[in-house]
Formats: structure tokens, sequence, C-alpha cells
């Protein structure tokens, strides 16, 4: 990747509001890539994420949300960065079969990709996630004992990682229309939360999946945006395929790194305006494109925000690309 001024753009698809494309298992990734084909992106990792798969490219920089927020205010830079040593920090909630499955997941990835995954920590104590969904319907939850996570990523930190992935115990959810591609993913607010907290704890770029008791796989017919989460009992491997390359966080500004002063343009869905990544690009000159295909449970667009003027309104994603291609 070159670090010319205003050569990247930031593909977001935030977690947990019930988004038309990427709101399911990487169903935003192919648009990403699209993308990535002619411009070099930073992307959230809801975008590319799909269990064991990830859509993940080398023209991507793979950047957790709160670390793109950061970003954003101008508070950090990233740090291009190749094969990253990875730690993964499991909950003691995990059981033991459940742990092994993930710990075979593991070496598979290491096995195939080259990964270098230095090892693992259990937590001294459970996490104890909690999630839900609100009476908007955005989807979200907590972790009763952040602390015992931000202790084994320590640990890992002290043996080498630079990033850091973890696994949390998830109870079963109830069943939803998720399967057929409707509704929220339940799921994805606490995973976000997780990411975030640990992220700033940390200072390390850290991401999330969650395990499950229940390793079992349904031979239901399911719909393709929710497909790749049906056919594997864990999702670590996109894990790890993003964190291999994932940038580096470094605080302050740094214009020797990839600052805000490199994007050209944030792109999100139309109705999902309301954080402060939209306020402070347009604050940093950054053009902010609405995708009006891409809708969201929520109902914070550019009108009823009154910034009108200062977002472009798109139809979808393939005329989004056009007009990077044409403020080339």
């Amino acid at each position: 990747m070159k670090n010319n001024k205003r050569d990247y753009s930031i593909f977001i698809v935030p977690t947990g509001v019930g988004a038309k494309i990427g709101g399911f298992a990487g169903d935003a990734g192919a648009f990403a890539r699209k993308f990535a084909k002619e411009f070099p992106l930073i992307v959230n990792p809801n975008v590319v994420n799909a269990a064991c798969f990830s859509a993940i490219t080398e023209n991507m920089l793979y950047t957790e949300g709160y670390t793109i927020t950061e970003f954003l205010k101008g508070k950090i830079s990233l740090v291009p960065s190749k094969n990253n040593k990875i730690g993964v920090i499991f909950d003691k909630a995990i059981s033991q079969d459940v742990l092994n499955i993930h710990i075979n997941t593991i070496n598979a990835v290491k096995t195939v990709y080259g990964i270098d995954v230095i090892g693992w920590e259990i937590s001294e104590e459970e996490a104890g996630v909690d999630f839900y969904t609100t009476e908007s319907g955005i989807s979200t939850g907590g972790v009763r004992n952040t602390k015992t996570l931000v202790e084994a990523g320590k640990k890992l930190l002290e043996r080498g990682a630079d990033v850091l992935a973890v696994v949390c115990k998830f109870d079963e959810p109830e069943e939803d229309g998720y399967a057929n591609g409707e509704c929220v993913d339940v799921v994805g607010g606490a995973e976000a939360i997780i990411s975030h907290c640990l992220t700033k704890e940390l200072g390390v770029p850290t991401v999330h999946a969650p395990a499950f008791e229940d390793y079992s796989i349904k031979p239901d017919l399911v719909h393709p945006k929710a497909s790749a989460e049906y056919i594997t009992p864990t999702f670590l491997p996109c894990l790890l395929l993003g964190l291999q390359n994932a940038p580096l966080i470094k605080q302050g500004l740094d214009e020797n790194h990839i600052t805000f002063n490199n994007v050209k343009a944030l792109i999100m869905p139309h109705n999902s305006l309301g954080s402060s990544v939209v306020t402070n690009a347009i604050e940093k000159g950054i053009i902010v494109l609405s995708v009006t295909e891409n809708t969201t449970v929520l109902n914070v667009t550019a009108e009823n925000l009154g910034i009108e003027d200062k977002v472009v309104s798109i139809k979808n994603y393939d005329e989004c690309l056009d007009f990077l291609r044409r403020s080339k």
C-alpha cells in the first residue's frame, strides 16, 4: 500500500444494527473486494468477517471500530504491518470440548496459511457475557468481568503478541429470523463492545469471536447471507486471517504513517450516520458517502441530522465505486 495523501477510503458497516448489506456473515465482503481492487480500503471487521471465511485482501487495512473512531479524531495513526504475532484469549467459561475445537482451528489456520499464532491464554475467571436486543432493535450487551480478559491479554503481550483475538462463551441465542436473512445479529453488538473495550485497554488491535457450547452443524438450508455461520462450529478463522496483516496502533498524529489526512472518503449505510466517525470525517474534510440501498434498523439519516449538504447520497455500492473513480 502506498501512503499517498487522500488515497484511502474507509468502508464501514456498523455491527448489530441489522444492515441490509453487511448485517450477516461477510455479506458486505464482495462489495469491499471490488473497491479494494482499485483503491486501498480501511475496513471494520464486520465488513469482511465470515466465520471460517474472510473477504480480507492485501489492499485492505483490517481495523477494529474503536480504532477507527480514534483514528478519525486524529488521536492515533495506523502503522501498516505484515505477519503479526497473534495471541488468543479464551474465556474460562468455555468447556474443554469447545476449547479443543478452537485449538484445532488455530493449528489448522497456522498450517494452511502460515499465520504466526504465538499461543493462547485462558482467563483466570469467567468473563460473563450478556447480550440482548433493545426496543429499537439494536443488538448490544456487555461483559461482567472485563478485567480477567485484560489480564490474559497482558500476558500474551508480554509473550510477544502484536495483536489479539478473544473468544468468549456466549449462551445460545433464541431462534429468530437471522437464518432466513432477516433480523439483527443478536450477538453482534456485544461482540463489538468486547473488541472496543479490550482495544482501548490494551492499546493493540483486538477482535472477538463468540463460542457456543452447541457445536453441532445443522443440515437445515439457510439464507445465503447467513450461511457461512452455519457450516462451522468456530468463527475464529476470520479473525486470524484479518489480524495477520492488521495495522498496528501508534498514539498521536504521525505523518510517517497513515493518518486521517490520507483518507478521502467514508462509506456508510444510508441511515446509520449518527456516530462520531461521521462528524469527525466531515470536520476533517473527508467526503461522507451515504449508500441508500444499505439500510439498518436505525433512522439516523443526513436529513434527520441536518447535514444533508455535507453528505453525498449515492444509490448503491456500484455507483459509489464510480464516484470514487471520478474523484481519483
